[in-house]
């Protein structure tokens, strides 16, 4: 909570005033990306907060890892989920080794280096950096529930509640709070590759306010990429990639463990004995959920009296390429050794 609180307070140790074209500052790698792009005459988004307190910060991040809080009043918050918490699907720290680009492969190594749960959503560490969220094809699955929250930072939020979540709306103080977690995840200078001439450029008056802010976006992604992929149509022979077993793994551990574990989302436990493995492996051809390919590809929708269901990867978030590896691992666990 210190790292989150230490870059929270960086925010507001910089001028948020406007800078004039040709302006020089210095930078250092602590500054907030949001509060550079601000000075340089971005228009504020909806989501922005001014100055939250530590307390916010504190009951938003509660909100998101555990479901509840201790409201304004002092009283226990209701879950806003019974079945899912936000950390459920997202992570709240970095992903990605380098975020000017999609690369499931550096993804899951960066996973497997530092620990990371390999998920569905996104992560919410530079969540209020973005300026779309649930992107591209998930217009599919949600309709018209996408066009505001696309937009949308808070009615994301809203919808990942009620919907994903299957849970209530948050209470304004709620939503808030989250917001003023999110905030203290945000991206910072020194997250991004920038070469020693570009930081020159960016303090320095050579460049005009606009072409710094597009010096700075292109740094980094503005949205998640969201690609609906469908199994292989031939489930025995699988996608056309040799898997590797050290590789699926990690996906294995990392991800469908995340949810399949003693006290975990889901009531399937998936755990390292062979019965299960073996399990896995025969069901691998069929064409219902107890496939891996229609699992992971398809996913599972709430239904009346079980509204806990599995969200599927998309493309971005597991490539065809690793469901092979995932199935390299059930198949032959002794190679991954």
């Amino acid at each position: 909570m210190k790292k989150h609180l230490t870059i929270f307070g960086s925010l507001l140790i910089f001028s948020i005033a406007m800078i004039p074209a040709g302006f020089q500052r210095s930078l250092d790698a602590s500054t907030p990306i949001a509060t550079l792009l601000f000075d340089l005459g971005e228009v504020k988004p909806e989501h922005f907060i001014e100055a939250p307190t530590t307390e916010a910060i504190l009951r938003g991040e509660e909100i998101v890892k555990l479901g509840r809080t201790i409201a304004p009043n002092g009283s226990q918050s209701s879950y806003v989920s019974k079945y899912y918490t936000c950390t459920s699907c997202h992570n709240v720290v970095r992903e990605d080794p380098n975020l000017t680009v999609v690369d499931q492969d550096a993804r899951l190594e960066y996973a497997m280096t530092n620990n990371i749960p390999y998920l569905q959503g996104s992560t919410f560490w530079g969540m209020v950096n973005r300026e779309t969220w649930y992107n591209d094809d998930y217009v599919l699955k949600y309709g018209d529930l996408v066009r505001k929250a696309e937009k949308s930072l808070k009615e994301s939020v809203h919808l990942c509640a009620t919907v994903c979540a299957q849970g209530r709306p948050l209470e304004d103080w709620e939503m808030q709070s989250v917001l003023a977690y999110f905030w203290s995840l945000q991206m910072q200078i020194g997250d991004l590759n920038l070469s020693d001439s570009e930081k020159k450029q960016l303090a320095g008056p050579t460049l005009t306010n606009e072409e710094k802010i597009a010096l700075v976006k292109s740094q980094y992604l503005q949205k998640s990429p969201a690609t609906f992929a469908n199994p292989p149509d031939n489930k025995k022979k699988g996608y056309p990639y040799e898997g590797d077993p050290k590789l699926g793994k990690g996906i294995y551990e990392l991800g469908c463990q995340h949810c399949h574990r003693p006290e975990g989302e889901s009531d399937v436990v998936f755990d390292n004995s062979n019965l299960t493995y073996k399990w896995l492996k025969k069901h691998i051809p069929d064409n219902s959920e107890l496939s891996i390919y229609e699992i992971i590809r398809k996913g599972t929708y709430a239904e009346y009296g079980h509204k806990e269901y599995m969200p599927h990867y998309t493309q971005e978030k597991m490539s065809d390429r690793q469901l092979e590896h995932l199935r390299a691992f059930i198949e032959h666990p002794e190679d991954a050794k």
